[in-house]
């Protein structure tokens, strides 16, 4: 860090006032809105969440902040995850790997001229005439080429799954152009198996095609995300890549490429959730794609990069990451002297932040998801519906389910979803919630214990500081290793993931043997000091979880209460709605950055980037590649980066031509300089960086209070 004298010093902008009200009363008051009471749908809304309304409210430390803008730019805002080994993860090749040489050949290793009339006779004998007439046929128009118009078939239906199992494994080996799926009557009793063309060379364009054929058998679900029938044997299944993205949410991103490679979103895993409004590199795998397919989209993505690629033996699953590296620039930032932004920098070195979850975890909707949370808890099905389908959809109950989907955007599927459901079983709102892929509707619930901790966590830092342990604290046991402590919910679930951008997905879970870990501090603890309060943690209520043995617990149980909501048993049995059907998990109170930098810079244009993107960086070493940057024929060149980044977010505005005529003219070296900070950090897997800016600023990271500051 520099030191330099700022002009104009403005006034300091102070450190918020805690509530002059005691603690309870604070928090009854925003606790009232849960209640069991008229759907907040139908009330009037109080606008979008302020930290307060997810009790989020102290401070780690005293020390005065300052003011700046935090994302400003989305590129103000950059993400590394750090990967399970420590790895960095960053875009850095477009090169294919050595061991893909077969490419999407590989998949189309029968030839036309291959006579399929040995195998026919022997699926003769497995399923009968009529599936063996059906599947010639079939065959005859694949060979003939006519597979534009080329419908799946169904054979006859089957309730031996055993038998069906065996279809399927004669089919892959002896057809690997074709590919098999199971689907059920319309009576949803009785099952059989679709054959379809397969992805590849001899896919052809009706692959996708659904039908619903005169025997009522249900052709509409979506196919199955088998991947290639012939995947070479020397490379692993899955293809593991580096997703870079501009101003988009992971699942988003996901789903476009996903679309163009004609895959299901299932098919795709990855560690976690990235922010949207920032430029971010993360992992992601890919079941049995080769990556020619994949680098190929690379000149057709916009605000998409795809590269590093590998194959591995398995792919990845939410909470399989070690943490996130940012790098985050805070512009127009106003002090009073380069003094107050060093004694606020090192105070966050020093003191960490509380480990808040941030207002992302709740989502950007008209109703928080830990509101939807609270109804699931409570059983109020019809309620819980009400909420999801209320703010973005014309439905007033299951007469107008019709008009809703004819009105309903096609981006909106978890809605789409849900009242097909209600068509299929009117009146059945458990039904409908059971529409919704697993990992969104756990998340609702994780949503509403993530603000039952914020709230904790608020009243053991107003009550007890943070200085020291007291007595009742939970603790992490003296050997345990607590950056493996919490990890992702993986599920055995068959529902591809839903596009949620409105709610971060990431779900906290604890292994059984790092329960057994954490201990209630006692009072030899305290004596001997064996414990600090970097080794205090709070529990997110499970049926395995401790609460503290002091005052704290009984905050949970308060805010519960006045939701109509028992922490300690079901009211109606539902697992993946009930708190005690999880396990729970801990949290730790307080965080540090890690591996912590920070500079003051100076910058003259808002449009300029402060911080180089991996993209910038590869331009400079793939030049080929990089000239088409993200499809909207810009130039890769550092000092142009702004044009990049506004062309993917009209939110910043900013045109070439303005951009030049202050060139020409030499006006930028007349305009007033501006103050920026730059903080690098790591934080592990589930803490926020908004939450450490938070404390470094002592100022809102709600979206309102930014924009204030956008100026």
């Amino acid at each position: 860090m520099r030191g330099r004298c700022l002009l104009n010093p403005l006034p300091l902008l102070l450190t918020p006032k805690p509530p002059s009200r005691p603690l309870a009363a604070h928090f009854r008051a925003r606790a009232a809105p849960h209640r069991p009471a008229p759907a907040p749908s139908s009330a009037p809304r109080r606008g979008p969440l302020d930290e307060p309304d997810v009790g989020i409210s102290r401070f780690a430390s005293s020390i005065p902040g300052f003011r700046g803008a935090l994302k400003q730019r989305y590129s103000d805002f950059i993400v590394h995850e750090v990967a399970r080994d420590g790895a960095l993860v960053r875009l850095t090749s477009f090169d294919l790997p050595d061991d893909d040489e077969r490419g999407d050949n590989a998949e189309d290793a029968d030839g036309d001229d291959v006579d399929h009339s040995r195998a026919l006779e022997s699926f003769r004998l497995l399923c009968g005439e009529a599936d063996y007439g059906a599947l010639r046929g079939f065959l005859e128009r694949v060979l003939e080429g006519d597979d534009g118009d080329l419908s799946p078939i169904i054979l006859s239906a089957d309730a031996d799954k055993a038998h069906r199992s065996e279809v399927h494994e004669f089919i892959k080996r002896n057809f690997k152009f074709l590919v098999t799926d199971t689907v059920e009557q319309s009576d949803g009793v009785q099952k059989c198996i679709r054959v379809r063309l397969g992805s590849g060379p001899r896919g052809g364009r009706g692959r996708n095609r659904r039908a619903m054929g005169s025997s009522g058998w249900r052709d509409d679900r979506p196919f199955d995300s088998r991947g290639s029938t012939s995947w070479p044997y020397h490379l692993g299944k899955y293809l593991r890549f580096h997703l870079y993205k501009e101003n988009r949410d992971t699942q988003e991103a996901l789903g476009v490429i996903g679309k163009m490679l004609g895959v299901q979103p299932r098919s795709f895993g990855f560690a976690g959730t990235k922010d949207k409004r920032a430029v971010t590199t993360q992992q992601v795998t890919l079941f049995k794609v080769h990556a020619s397919r994949l680098a190929a989209l690379n000149s057709k993505l916009a605000g998409i990069r795809v590269g590093d690629f590998s194959y591995i033996n398995e792919g990845l699953a939410l909470g399989q990451l070690r943490g996130n590296r940012f790098a985050i620039t805070l512009r127009n930032v106003v002090a009073e002297s380069d003094g107050v932004i060093k004694a606020a920098v090192d105070g966050l070195s020093k003191n960490g932040f509380i480990n808040y979850y941030g207002l992302q975890r709740f989502g950007s909707g008209s109703v928080p998801g830990h509101f939807i949370g609270a109804a699931l808890l409570r059983g109020e099905w019809r309620h819980a519906v009400s909420l999801i389908l209320g703010t973005r959809v014309c439905y007033k109950g299951h007469g107008d389910i019709d008009a809703a989907l004819s009105g309903i955007p096609r981006h909106l599927t978890l809605e789409r979803s849900m009242l097909q459901r209600l068509k299929k079983y009117p009146g059945n709102y458990l039904q409908a919630l059971m529409a919704i892929p697993k990992t969104l509707r756990l998340m609702y619930v994780h949503s509403y214990q993530s603000y039952l901790w914020n709230h904790a966590a608020s009243m053991r830092v107003e009550k007890y500081g943070i200085s020291q342990v007291v007595e009742g604290d939970l603790v992490y046991k003296k050997g345990c290793s607590l950056g493996e402590a919490a990890t992702a919910d993986t599920f055995d679930d068959d529902d591809s993931h839903t596009n949620s951008s409105e709610m971060e997905m990431s779900c906290e879970t604890l292994p059984e043997e790092v329960v057994k870990s954490v201990k209630i501090a006692d009072s030899e603890d305290i004596l001997n000091a064996v414990y600090t309060f970097e080794d205090v943690v709070l529990p997110l209520p499970g049926s395995e979880t401790l609460f503290p043995g002091n005052e704290v617990a009984g905050i949970y149980h308060e805010i519960a209460k006045q939701d109509g909501i028992s922490l300690i048993e079901s009211v109606h049995g539902i697992t993946d709605f009930s708190i005690t059907g999880m396990k729970g998990g801990y949290r730790r109170v307080l965080q540090r950055p890690i591996d912590f930098e920070w500079d003051l810079m100076t910058y003259t244009d808002d449009n300029v980037p402060l911080v180089e993107t991996d993209l910038t960086v590869l331009s400079r070493t793939q030049s080929s590649e990089a000239n088409k940057l993200l499809s909207d024929g810009s130039s890769s060149c550092s000092s142009c980066d702004s044009e990049l980044d506004a062309s993917f977010d009209t939110s910043e505005p900013t045109t070439e031509a303005s951009s030049e005529k202050t060139k020409s003219i030499g006006i930028s070296d007349l305009l007033p300089e501006k103050l920026a900070v730059k903080l690098e950090f790591t934080l592990p897997a589930s803490s926020y960086a908004t939450m450490a800016i938070r404390e470094l600023t002592k100022t809102s990271t709600s979206v309102a209070y930014q924009k204030t500051l956008n100026y």
